[in-house]
């Protein structure tokens, strides 16, 4: 039974990645056909991400009250809507009222599973369930480029919505699967929760929530415009070869968190995110070069998303080790609100940046991100190493 419940969160972790990955892959045709500049996408995507960050921030609200897999039915069930109201937007502005569902579906979801998967498995079944996220990431955008070689984009969103309801159904038939670890926390006694407030208090909080604001940001940028990279900077692509390279990074994210998580307990999450960034750094080198083959920046991607694949599932596992359970909600809840704060804000940013100064920027822009991240964590380490004065609430 609990090999069947751990394939089913494999699932639902799948889910959390189809439609991350389905508008930077549709936008340049998207742009076309709304007649609109391209970095109008990142309205879109700060709208996705706004929605997302309320959602966040209810969770540890909502793990308290409600068991996590009615949390996970509500939350994929919005996203169907979002990606179905997508699908049937004849104009840009209609994209603002689906992108409500859309966000709103995302936060809580994100934070009740990975607070779920921190308390009840090791850190390897966090990275290979991130995996999976990967593997949802990739499947939307080929869904895309084949919509968009037989059919049109908005295609390309409904038949992911059908995806999304075929996962939706498993779950739903899963539900007895779950008891088993509800039943396991009913017996240790109703969990003491901090809130926002009492957790802010925490050292290394705050630092680590700006480390994951800054991963977040060059993770969002490659995700909306990797597939706009190519197309800037190369004009011997076709439209589908340029959506399905939206795929690129997510790939990368499936084989990172697929080899962390054989050695994940043996190395550690904190190694495994200073290894993943170097890993990145290697990747921004071959995209930042302008080789005369495309081959290097498609390569580069791929191994910018390989390094950032045990950066994610590492820093919110690590969270009870760090800050202990009774804030783990909270802070996992944090993280995942300044993480699409990150998301929001920063792609929308590069894209006006890119207007100015022209997309071959991109790789530095994601450098910055990457510099920032780790000294944001390697801060936290070492606040969190100093002795706690008697007089404040103990770790």
């Amino acid at each position: 039974m609990g090999s069947l419940l751990i394939a089913v969160i494999f699932l639902v972790f799948v889910s959390l990645g189809l439609p991350d990955s389905l508008l930077g892959s549709a936008w340049p045709t998207m742009q076309t056909e709304f007649a609109v500049p391209s970095s109008y996408a990142g309205y879109v995507s700060m709208t996705i991400s706004a929605m997302t960050i309320i959602s966040a921030l209810c969770a540890p609200r909502l793990i308290q009250k409600i068991h996590t897999k009615w949390i996970v039915v509500v939350s994929i069930t919005l996203t169907i809507i979002g990606l179905l109201g997508f699908s049937f937007s004849s104009a840009y502005y209609q994209l603002f009222i689906f992108a409500v569902p859309y966000g709103l579906g995302a936060g809580a979801i994100d934070a009740a599973m990975n607070h779920y998967v921190a308390n009840h498995y090791r850190s390897n079944i966090m990275n290979f369930l991130h995996c999976f996220y990967g593997v949802g990431a990739i499947v939307s955008p080929n869904i895309m480029s084949l919509a968009l070689k037989y059919a049109n984009w908005n295609e390309g969103y409904r038949w992911t919505s059908y995806v999304q309801m075929g996962i939706l159904a498993v779950v739903l038939l899963s539900l007895p699967l779950w008891k088993k670890n509800e039943q396991k926390d009913e017996a240790e006694g109703p969990s003491e929760n901090a809130g926002l407030g009492e957790t802010l208090k925490q050292r290394g909080v705050i630092f680590t929530s700006i480390a994951f604001f800054s991963y977040c940001a060059g993770e969002a940028t490659c995700f909306l415009w990797t597939a706009s990279y190519f197309a800037g900077t190369r004009n011997d692509l076709s439209a589908e070869q340029i959506a399905s390279f939206g795929s690129l990074i997510f790939l990368g994210l499936m084989l990172g968190r697929l080899l962390a998580g054989f050695v994940s307990n043996r190395w550690g999450d904190r190694l495994l995110i200073r290894i993943g960034i170097a890993v990145e750094f290697v990747g921004i080198v071959l995209v930042a070069i302008p080789f005369a083959s495309y081959w290097f920046a498609v390569v580069g991607f791929v191994v910018i998303g390989t390094g950032m694949g045990p950066i994610y599932p590492a820093i919110q596992h690590m969270a009870p080790a760090n800050f202990g359970k009774k804030y783990s909600a909270s802070a996992i809840g944090m993280q995942m609100a300044s993480a699409y704060v990150g998301s929001t804000f920063m792609p929308m940013v590069f894209g006006l940046l890119q207007e100015s100064v022209g997309i071959q920027v991109m790789p530095y822009y994601v450098l910055i991100c990457a510099v920032l991240c780790l000294t944001f964590l390697e801060i936290t380490y070492r606040v969190i190493r100093k002795p706690v004065n008697p007089s404040s609430n103990p770790q």
